[in-house]
């Protein structure tokens, strides 16, 4: 099967990225076919590749995110970088960027800048509160989008401070729904000739997701509070522990499934019973419905208690670190891919987010340092002569060469 099967095969990007969101926006790229060019500080990089965790001096979530592009190391604090930066962008498809509102403007860069002389250029914007509104010119990481969206406030126990999660969360959604974007607007470039601007606040995704909380509120005056691992929609829900110490879930989301889970448990006479035969009694009875639950996976094993719960339909799950996913056939065959040829020897990751038909997805080989590629970009694809690229490196306008 060949790269010619990728549904972004053709596509030339210009990643003008940093640290999580924008970056995973050109992995979703890059893994369905996507060739991206990534801009990098000529000196200190990407600033993701001095973040922890790190594996003999390589940043895991760089390696993660990064793997398959291609690393240009061009200063574009320099006028002179900038230029080179703009020839990139005239070859390019798409560029993401996510500089803080204006920076690109004041560089000559913005997008109707870019797009005067490139009409089909598609010009992805990631930044912590957006290009317009009040707040726009503001700094903003994941940890602020995940606050100011209102998850960190859902996030936890009723008696516990709001909780912030500790990974990239709203940096991965902003990221995704970024690259969702861009591929709406290369489609629809496809119908009209010309490209568009894409704006991605860092906490509009997440706050999408939230949005239930929004609605009750501005519907009923309700304000949605924490409630740890069970639902404020259904009951029971939750994470459960094990006779062997060992964790899992139970989703009974719908009515049919709290029924099957109650014969799983041997206990058919809850469906007559009034404080638990419907979902709105169940949540009214939630604390002894949780008991019940709660006692009944106590007393066995996990993989026991998760045979007896398939047998019947209901939906669970183990609750699985990292060894667990790594071990389990179902995600080896479909979801980790090999990161191959880097210091971490054999080494998984999760691959594309989603399989397409008769693509059989990217091979991950390899993470750039920082202008790796440098030299193979501005000669091959900017058609610079070797020594224009070596004036540019011994001025330091890049680097990598």
């Amino acid at each position: 099967m060949s790269s010619q099967d990728a549904p972004l095969a053709g596509i030339k990007v210009v990643e003008l990225g940093s640290m999580y969101a924008a970056p995973t926006a050109g992995r979703m790229l890059r893994d369905f076919g996507a060739d991206v060019v990534k801009v990098e500080d000529p000196t200190s990089g990407d600033f993701a590749r001095q973040w922890q965790p790190a594996h003999e001096g390589l940043a895991i979530g760089f390696s993660r995110l990064n793997s398959g592009k291609r690393s240009v190391g061009i200063d574009m604090r320099q006028e002179e970088g900038r230029e080179v930066a703009k020839e990139l962008i005239k070859g390019a498809d798409v560029v993401i960027e996510n500089f803080r509102p204006g920076r690109m403007e004041a560089w000559g860069m913005g997008y109707e800048q870019l797009s005067a002389e490139h009409p089909r250029l598609v010009m992805t914007r990631v930044s912590g509160f957006g290009q317009t509104g009040p707040y726009s010119e503001r700094p903003g990481f994941g940890t602020v989008a995940e606050t100011a969206s209102g998850y960190a406030f859902l996030n936890g126990w009723p008696d516990t401070p709001p909780t912030a999660p500790p990974f990239g969360f709203a940096d991965s959604i902003a990221g995704i729904s970024a690259a969702f974007g861009t591929s709406m607007a290369l489609f629809r470039r496809e119908l009209s000739g010309r490209g568009s601007e894409v704006d991605v606040a860092l906490y509009e995704p997440l706050m999408f997701i939230l949005g239930d909380a929004v609605l009750n509120y501005t519907a009923s005056g309700t304000i949605m509070q924490r409630h740890g691992n069970a639902s404020g929609a259904a009951s029971p829900r939750g994470i459960y522990e094990t006779a062997d110490g060992g964790w899992l879930s139970i989703a009974a989301s719908n009515q049919s499934i709290a029924l099957r889970l109650f014969e799983a448990m041997g206990r058919p006479d809850l469906k007559d019973d009034e404080r638990f035969a419907t979902n709105t009694a169940r949540m009214a009875n939630n604390d002894a419905m949780q008991q019940i639950v709660i006692d009944w996976v106590k007393s066995y094993p996990r993989d026991k208690a998760l045979e007896i719960l398939e047998r019947y339909e209901v939906v669970a799950a183990a609750v699985n670190d990292a060894k667990d996913v790594t071990e389990d056939p179902h995600f080896s065959e479909r979801t980790l891919v090999d990161l191959a040829g880097t210091v971490f020897g054999k080494a998984l990751m999760p691959g594309p987010i989603l399989h397409v038909k008769d693509y059989a997805g990217p091979v991950y080989d390899g993470v750039p340092s920082i202008g790796e590629h440098t030299r193979e970009v501005l000669v091959g694809d900017l058609g610079l002569t070797p020594d224009a690229v070596a004036d540019l490196a011994e001025r330091g306008v890049v680097s990598g060469s």
